[in-house]
Order: C-alpha cells, then sequence, then structure tokens
C-alpha cells in the first residue's frame, strides 16, 4: 500500500500542470470522507487526483 506524502501530492498534482489550486469548499458525510480517502491511498494517488479523474469520468459519460 502507498502512503502519500505532501512532497508526493505536490509531484502528482504539478503532473496536471503548474497551476494556482484553489480551495473548493464542501461537506461530506464522514464516512464518505473515509471511504474516498482510504480508496485513494490504495490506489496510490492523492485524493484531488482521484476527484479531478472522477469529475474528468463523469463530464465523458454526460456527454450527448
Amino acid at each position: 500500500m502507498a502512503i502519500n506524502t505532501t512532497k508526493d501530492a505536490l509531484n502528482s498534482t504539478s503532473r496536471h500542470s503548474i497551476e494556482k489550486l484553489e480551495t473548493l469548499n464542501f461537506k461530506v458525510p464522514a464516512d464518505f470522507k473515509k471511504a474516498f480517502k482510504g480508496y485513494a491511498v490504495a490506489q496510490g494517488m492523492t485524493m484531488v487526483d482521484l476527484l479531478r479523474e472522477g469529475f474528468e469520468l463523469s463530464k465523458d459519460n454526460r456527454k450527448s
């Protein structure tokens, strides 16, 4: 199991492009957060990368 460090997270984010990051504010149930974070760690990715990947998949699936 891979554990992401802050350095890993920065490297992962910089793979997308060098961009200014902003805070995305929303609340989720505690069990969702635990599952989301656990899945990201198990996949060796950051939560930001998992969110981005899921968003891209959702956009692709919703195209007409």
